[in-house]
């Protein structure tokens, strides 16, 4: 490619806030949850890369056509590609997750069964045109003249007033997205660096906690394995809790030393924790099961230790997706008021789903 940026690079990152920053000189766009890609293009010839420098490009084929129509001959363009949900009540990240495969022939039909989208929200090239020291500002004006928008391809909404961003913020969780976005509209782009604001929704819920991995150090417990129960009483695992420091872990692996003695023993996940293929131990939709293999870290250990079903632990959460927390989630506190039959689904507070369609429509911008 002869474009003035090539690949690999890498996009800005976010540090998390609290709080949406209100004063003067922020660009407020919804915060997605879906794959972050860069895509350059130079004449007929595209290629995707992900947040990672990995290539994207053979997994979403069906983007190819659709981004040749909607972007500029030779242009790099920051972006997310997401898969609207089936019913277009926002976004269906688990069937994204089933397009990073080997195998062609499964990504061919998925991409005609499950078609993606992708949402442009910054560019860093147009022509022989570096932008990256560029203000956002003059960026983002760029953006919007030089992208056009089809089916499949959509310019993110964007907004300067924090009243908006905030109203998006609590309207939009049930469309898949994950919280609120702030940039500098003065902040030239910087590769790697965090230098946006995220803003992300954080809830907190009382967990059973079934079990646990070792630290990939081998140094105590490095994470908890979550669960709440269904209204038909069976336990699905939704997430884990992580970001222990060194010296927590080695008291967790103590303190909960005591419940491993005859935990196999009617352990709900029984069946998943005799397996040492993750693979096998998958027993269909019926309940969720901690140790479907990542595509991203292939044979990465993802054995656990069972406890006994007696542990609650009270955790933070950002958004459930599909049954499951979205994203990690941080130990809080134990809770030795709660029994673990106590920790259902029905404690959590959903949002109402939004079609994808109204959130990149045109009352948006």
């Amino acid at each position: 490619m002869a474009l003035p940026i090539s690949p690999p690079l890498s996009p800005m990152l976010a540090k998390l806030a609290d709080e949406i920053p209100a004063d003067e000189g922020w660009l407020y766009e919804p915060k997605w949850d879906g794959f972050r890609c860069i895509v350059f293009r130079d004449g007929d010839e595209i290629e995707l890369t992900s947040r990672n420098e990995r290539p994207f490009t053979r997994y979403f084929p069906e983007l190819l056509a659709p981004l040749l129509t909607a972007l500029p001959t030779r242009c790099v363009v920051d972006g997310e590609i997401v898969i609207p949900a089936a019913d277009d009540q926002g976004l269906d990240f688990d069937a994204l997750l089933q397009r990073i495969h080997p195998a062609e022939s499964r990504v061919k039909r998925l991409a005609a069964e499950t078609p993606a989208s992708f949402v442009a929200f910054d560019i860093l090239a147009l022509g022989d045109r570096d932008l990256m020291n560029e203000p956002l500002s003059v960026r983002h004006a760029l953006l919007l003249e030089a992208v056009s928008t089809s089916t499949s391809v959509y310019l993110c909404p964007s907004t300067t007033d924090a009243t908006v961003a905030q109203r998006w913020f609590v309207e939009f969780e049930g469309a898949g997205l994950d919280g609120v976005i702030a940039k500098r509209l003065t902040d030239p782009y910087t590769p790697d660096k965090r230098t946006l604001v995220k803003v992300k929704h954080r809830r907190t819920a009382d967990c059973v906690i079934a079990g646990y991995r070792v630290h990939k150090d081998g140094n105590g417990v490095g994470s908890l394995l979550l669960g709440l129960y269904d209204g038909d009483g069976v336990l699905h695992h939704v997430g884990v809790a992580a970001s222990f420091t060194a010296k927590r872990r080695i008291e967790l692996l103590g303190e909960l030393a005591p419940l491993t003695t005859d935990a196999i023993e009617g352990h709900p996940w029984r069946e998943w924790a005799e397996f040492s293929n993750v693979e096998q131990a998958l027993v269909g939709e019926r309940q969720r099961m901690p140790g479907a293999g990542s595509r991203w870290n292939a044979g990465k250990d993802l054995s656990w230790v069972p406890l006994r079903i007696e542990r609650v632990a009270e955790v933070t959460f950002g958004q459930l997706q599909e049954g499951r927390f979205r994203h990690g989630s941080q130990f809080v506190r134990w809770r030795t008021d709660r029994e673990p039959s106590s920790c259902t689904y029905d404690q959590l507070e959903v949002a109402a789903p939004v079609p994808f369609a109204r959130v990149v429509g045109k009352e948006l911008r």
